[in-house]
């Protein structure tokens, strides 16, 4: 089942897709709150709303029509995982890490699909990283590899766009990390149970203008799903909403000869393998 947020009068809703359009959830099934995030913190069992909403008369909208915000409009934490690619870790000269590392983003610094990612005054370093994202269902602090997928309601495509020079003044990167709408998420999430186990062997990749710059798969992460909520859950309560992004592949801009970085007018696609194309195009700091 694959679920979409969406603006709809000034306000953010949670959609279902069905085969003929996208059902405002909330609006078929009053018991769902009309954000995703609300939805998953209140324990409402979303795959029996979202079946009984498309077996009902509601209201479909073309896809076409809606204007997409980011699958979880607020998570309460976005954690991110740093050369999770041993050829992307190759590539900017380190080893394959021993642990994750892992860095923060806020919510202010998503956008969603089809919205402009916007390069900031204050930099030309502007970098794709095409990423999954896991989105958690059920909270769980000191959780075994081998019930970490239980956590889990779904995935989505996310690119964890960076400001290179930003990231580069710190020994930590959360303030290259961080610019408002870099991190795209969408267009929408997918549920666990429609993806192989911890979503392993889907292609993902990267495109900038038609071309492509990354392409890899999922099971050349160093640290899978199971693995990464293990450790993660050692130190903290993951809660439902709360967002995973589990790395980039090589390929980045900053790492290729000549660099490459967005400009505005670019387009940049992330696609991922049964989860779908996350489209941004370029634009410039007003």
């Amino acid at each position: 089942m694959k679920f979409v947020s969406f603006r709809k009068d000034g306000a953010v809703r949670l959609g279902v897709l069905a085969d003929d359009g996208v059902i405002d959830l909330n609006q078929a099934q009053p018991q769902v709150p009309a954000d995703l995030g609300a939805a998953l913190q209140a324990g409402v069992d979303l795959q029996a709303a979202g079946k009984a909403a498309i077996a009902s008369n509601a209201p479909r909208l073309p896809l076409d029509s809606i204007a997409y915000a980011p699958v979880v409009p607020r998570p309460g934490k976005i954690v991110c995982l740093g050369l999770n690619y041993f050829d992307h870790a190759k590539e900017g000269g380190r080893d394959k890490p021993d642990y994750p590392w892992f860095f923060f983003r806020g919510a202010t610094s998503l956008l969603a699909h089809g919205e402009p990612t916007i390069r900031p005054r204050v930099s030309d370093k502007f970098d794709y990283e095409a990423e999954l994202a896991v989105v958690i269902g059920k909270a769980g602090r000191h959780v075994k590899k081998d019930k970490a997928l239980d956590l889990v309601f779904g995935y989505a495509c996310f690119n964890d766009i960076s400001v290179r020079d930003y990231q580069k003044r710190t020994p930590q990167w959360t303030i290259g990390k961080n610019f408002d709408a870099t991190g795209g998420f969408g267009p929408a999430l997918v549920t666990a149970d429609e993806l192989p186990e911890a979503a392993r062997g889907l292609s993902i990749k990267c495109r900038l203008n038609g071309q492509v710059m990354q392409d890899a798969n999922t099971s050349d992460m160093i640290f899978d799903i199971p693995e990464t909520i293990e450790l993660l859950t050692e130190v903290l309560t993951l809660e439902p909403g709360d967002v995973i992004v589990m790395g980039t592949p090589a390929g980045v801009g900053q790492a290729r000869n000549p660099q490459v970085w967005m400009k505005p007018g670019d387009v940049v696609e992330i696609e991922i393998e049964k989860v779908g194309v996350l489209r941004n195009p370029v634009q410039a700091e007003g």
